[in-house]
């Protein structure tokens, strides 16, 4: 069953003998038990999935609804059921159109069952977008307070008001800092210790890989892992006439990779296998900042390994 989720509403795909059946539900508590109300003959055939897009934050409360319920649920990326559409050639766009199209890629490629992050790991992940968003704004009046300073003519006002803000925000930062200090220490205290044993991880970058991952659970390898992060090469080739440049796909988490990648610096200094990696790079001609990439990609497969297998990091002689 395909459904297209909104803020407000979501419509559902319902199949039957000869096309689907449509409905506009409101996206609440009733919306919801009337979904299970009027699809209830199809959950009874034990076979049933209710299959959507990861729509931004909307489809949480209905997936966790279903779930808590015992009904299968799959989500799934957006961008695959868009390619989905454009394999079939599809050209109209409507929220009616979607859920059926939502059905049909999940008949095709019986995507995988959704599970619900555990609580501590939802509170982690608000707790770092949070924290994210204030050190930008942080960053941001940190930079109209020095422009104001250098003003021939300040106000007095302006100055104190954004002295006030910058203050305050540094505030929250340190209790949103120790509330993930706290949690960390209470749910993940081993793996975060793991993670800190690799040369170039500290406190944030481990804190933040193992909130991504779910302490490395959602994945099989670390491959997996850096597809995820949007760090894979990307090759751009066909025949004797195209030569794209490679690249990373970049199709992941930006604020990750940033982080990431300012460990890496720190690796090439501390970390051995990372700086032999890096100068063997260099030594082959290769750029600077693709020798970095592939020292970001062999700190996740250090990350992944250490905490799989519950060995803190030892350097090979």
């Amino acid at each position: 069953m395909g459904i297209d989720i909104s803020k407000a509403s979501f419509d559902v795909a319902l199949p039957q003998a000869a096309g689907f059946r449509h409905l506009t539900l409101s996206n609440a508590e009733t919306g919801f038990a009337q979904l299970l109300a009027v699809s209830g003959e199809l959950l009874k055939t034990g076979t049933c999935v209710y299959v959507m897009e990861a729509s931004g934050p909307y489809y949480l409360r209905l997936a966790s609804f279903l779930h808590a319920k015992g009904v299968g649920v799959s989500v799934v990326n957006p961008l695959s059921v868009r390619r989905f559409c454009q394999m079939r050639l599809t050209r109209a766009k409507t929220d009616k159109k979607d859920a059926v199209l939502i059905a049909c890629y999940g008949q095709s490629e019986h995507p995988a069952l959704w599970q619900p992050e555990p609580a501590f790991i939802d509170e982690l992940r608000q707790l770092q977008m949070v924290a994210h968003g204030l050190e930008k704004t942080r960053q941001q009046h940190r930079r109209q307070l020095e422009a104001l300073e250098q003003a021939s003519c300040q106000s007095q006002q302006a100055v104190s008001s954004l002295k006030q803000v910058v203050e305050g925000v540094a505030k929250e930062l340190v209790l949103l800092e120790a509330r993930m200090q706290q949690l960390a220490a209470t749910h993940c205290a081993s793996q975060q210790r793991l993670l800190e044993s690799v040369p170039g991880l500290g406190k944030k970058s481990s804190l933040l890989l193992l909130t991504l991952t779910s302490g490395f659970t959602r994945f099989a390898s670390a491959k997996q892992v850096i597809a995820y992060l949007g760090l894979s090469p990307r090759i751009y080739e066909s025949g004797t006439s195209v030569k794209g440049k490679g690249r990373i796909c970049k199709m992941g988490m930006a604020r990750a990779r940033a982080m990431l990648f300012m460990c890496s610096w720190s690796a090439i200094r501390c970390n051995k296998a990372c700086r032999e990696l890096y100068l063997r790079l260099r030594q082959k001609g290769k750029a600077h900042r693709l020798a970095l990439i592939a020292v970001v990609n062999k700190l996740i497969r250090q990350a992944f390994a250490v905490v799989t297998k519950g060995q803190m990091y030892t350097e090979c002689v």
